[in-house]
């Protein structure tokens, strides 16, 4: 059962959210100001946390902030804040979607199975190898294993002799967007859903931003950029990871 912790001071607003999630079989806790919302949130570890802004206490960025320094549990705002300047605030200090009041119920259990799905790493493939590297998805984390120079009569490789592996540095967003793409293996992905899983639902235009952020990558990870073999382009499309047959 999914626990979910609704933050909100409205009484309305957590009543019928605890209503409407309870039915649907959500373990539901409510907070009405942002300290009592911590407080839930550390004596009940939350799948999923729907956070207002406009708390009497606390501002809900200050609560994004303090959850995020221990739980990775996927944060939805649910705000009546429409502000372009509110919604970056929040998203870059690590909520993981944005809904405007007022809102359909339906809409926001879509966007929270969405964020729970964007959550969830396959137990049984978490690393995934890509060439000479290893993506390790749970650790967040991307290892460069140059290949061992075998000996100078052609023999085997030596193992002891296998040059350092090196890690490579990727930012939040660079990783949100490859978590996405490697979690897809061979599914053309398009640009909107794109941005709108490592963005959020305001920046299905910014297409600007998922170029950048595909170059980046492929700068990084890509043997040759200009020529990607695994973060591919499908022109007028969108994207899609393709990984190497072998790799199954």
């Amino acid at each position: 059962m999914t626990r979910v912790l609704v933050v909100d001071d409205e009484p309305q607003i957590l009543r019928a959210l605890r209503i409407n999630l309870r039915v649907r079989d959500y373990d539901v806790h409510v907070a009405a100001t942002g300290a009592e919302a911590l407080e839930v949130a550390g004596r009940y570890p939350p799948d999923l946390v729907i956070l207002d802004l406009g708390l009497p206490d606390l501002d809900g960025v200050e609560v994004i902030q303090g959850l995020r320094g221990w739980t990775k549990a996927p944060i939805i705002v649910l705000s009546g804040r429409a502000d372009s300047l509110d919604k970056v605030e929040a998203l870059d200090a690590g909520a993981d979607d944005y809904v405007t009041k007022p809102f359909g119920v339906e809409e926001l259990l879509a966007r929270m199975r969405a964020a729970v799905r964007r959550t969830g790493i396959p137990e049984d493939l978490p690393r995934i190898r890509i060439g000479e590297l290893v993506v390790d998805l749970a650790a967040k984390r991307v290892i460069r294993q140059a290949p061992v120079p075998a000996g100078a009569d052609g023999a085997a490789p030596d193992p002891a002799g296998a040059p350092p592996a090196e890690g490579i540095r990727l930012t939040p967003t660079e990783w949100h967007l490859l978590e996405v793409l490697l979690r897809n293996p061979g599914k053309l992905l398009s640009r909107n859903q794109l941005l709108t899983e490592v963005w959020g639902p305001g920046y299905a235009d910014a297409t600007g931003n998922l170029r950048l952020y595909m170059a980046q990558l492929r700068r990084k990870l890509e043997p040759d950029p200009a020529r990607p073999r695994w973060l591919i382009t499908e022109p007028g499309m969108g994207y899609r990871y393709q990984p190497d047959p072998e790799s199954g």
